[in-house]
């Protein structure tokens, strides 16, 4: 059932809950597939939502990344060796080892998570809006699912009503109460009418087929041979357009996105200020040096040993920035800002456009779908009926038959495309607020 949640009164929220779950029993206790277990079905097994869910993931695990802190680097050295004849003897290998650290100055660790959660949420709502437009199509697929399908009970009828006058008229020539020209002109509308409906059914078999791909795996692998419900029923109209245009802006996923972007961008500009600030590295070393060897001096005298060698040093180094007298980093950044405040504007004057377009798609869907179904529909059926109860008196020709017929066709098949629209303008109002569509 089409249930708008336009108005805001809790009364008329939980009549339509308790009205949606009764149908949805009523649904699975006719061995149907209502339109939110569809739904449902596609959140579960989709292959775009679950790529972009991984995308999510991705994501999150960029926070701790971004977290990290530098290395520290440890380094080791022996050396020098000496490798002239005229030094004997030959000094021993001092032995050495350091550590170095590189300090992040300017915030840059914190800027780095701001960026990462940034990006998270633009990956969160990037999910959000993926899930809207697999649920449009769902909803697309769904509808028209309904409609070929109703549209060849339709036309299966009219072709078995056809078939009825033929064996009618077969009966009235065999007692001579009807000439061959008017049977044969029924037996060729009636074969005329068999191709239309032939391509119906194709048209069917080809609308259950397209329920498949916003699922990711074929309908009778998920629901086997159970059918999609299709009772479709307007929702209450509103006339307080300006509140829902309030409300969009609030909850549609991209306005929201485009929030989201806009915050990625303040972060990401915070962030490259941030890596302007120069990082001093702290090195701290320690180096030893055994005890020399016992030589002779150049008066042939013998001369001591060096003493070891006990050392240990620090060093701060701190690079020369040079490099940041160039501020193009800094342009960048501040025109992704301005183009992500420039985005974020149109996307909810965009909004704020497709709310009061489908909005007024709504009603219009509505007053003609109320059209049809208060008079146009039943005017039909009783001029058909009545033609049938003539042209079976003989007070009426076969071709005011035939042609009453196909009016009443055309006015079915026209009703079923006005439920559809107002189906699809109900998703499309939905889904423009924000919301999850209803059926």
């Amino acid at each position: 059932m089409i249930r708008l949640p336009l108005h805001r009164s809790l009364v008329g929220l939980l009549a339509g809950l308790c009205v949606a779950s009764a149908q949805a029993q009523s649904a699975d206790r006719d061995g149907l597939v209502d339109f939110a277990t569809y739904l449902d079905a596609i959140v579960r097994t989709s292959n775009d939502l679950a790529s972009q869910r991984e995308a999510v993931s991705s994501a999150r695990a960029g926070i701790g990344i971004a977290g990290l802190r530098p290395d520290p680097s440890l380094s080791l050295g022996a050396g020098p060796v000496e490798f002239s004849r005229e030094v004997n003897p030959k000094p021993r290998l001092a032995q050495s080892i350091g550590l170095s650290y590189t300090i992040e100055t300017g915030g840059k660790r914190e800027r780095r998570i701001a960026v990462a959660n940034s990006q998270l949420r633009v990956s969160e709502v990037a999910l959000e809006g993926a899930k809207r437009q697999a649920f449009a199509d769902a909803a697309d697929a769904f509808i028209e699912s309904c409609r070929t399908r109703e549209a060849l009970q339709r036309q299966e009828a009219s072709l078995k009503s056809l078939s009825d006058i033929v064996r009618m008229n077969e009966l009235r020539h065999s007692a001579g109460d009807l000439g061959g020209l008017e049977l044969l002109q029924s037996r060729n509308e009636r074969d005329q009418f068999l191709a239309t409906v032939v391509k119906a059914r194709a048209d069917a078999r080809a609308a259950m087929e397209g329920l498949s791909a916003p699922m990711g795996r074929r309908w009778s692998e998920v629901f086997g041979t159970r059918l999609p419900g299709c009772a479709f029923q307007p929702g209450p109209a509103s006339e307080d357009v300006d509140a829902l245009v309030s409300r969009a802006l609030d909850e549609r996923d991209d306005v929201r996105g485009a929030r989201a972007a806009l915050d990625a961008a303040r972060a990401a500009a915070d962030l490259t200020r941030a890596n302007r600030k120069v990082d001093p590295n702290v090195s701290l070393s320690y180096g030893y040096t055994p005890q020399g060897r016992r030589g002779i001096g150049d008066d042939g005298a013998p001369t001591d040993p060096t003493p070891r060698s006990n050392t240990l040093s620090v060093s701060l180094s701190v690079p020369i920035p040079l490099s940041r007298l160039d501020k193009g980093d800094l342009v960048q950044a501040e025109s992704a800002v301005t183009q992500a405040m420039l985005a974020l504007r149109q996307t909810e004057l965009k909004a704020q456009a497709d709310v009061r377009v489908t909005f007024a798609q709504y009603n219009a869907a509505l007053e003609n779908l109320t059209r049809y179904r208060d008079s146009t529909l039943g005017d039909s059926d009783k001029v058909l009926d009545g033609m049938r109860t003539s042209y079976r008196h003989g007070s009426a020709s076969l071709l005011e038959l035939l042609s009453a017929q196909r009016a009443a066709d055309d006015t079915h098949l026209a009703y079923l495309q006005a439920r559809s629209d107002l189906a699809t303008a109900t998703v499309k109002l939905q889904l423009s607020l924000g919301r999850q569509p209803a059926l």
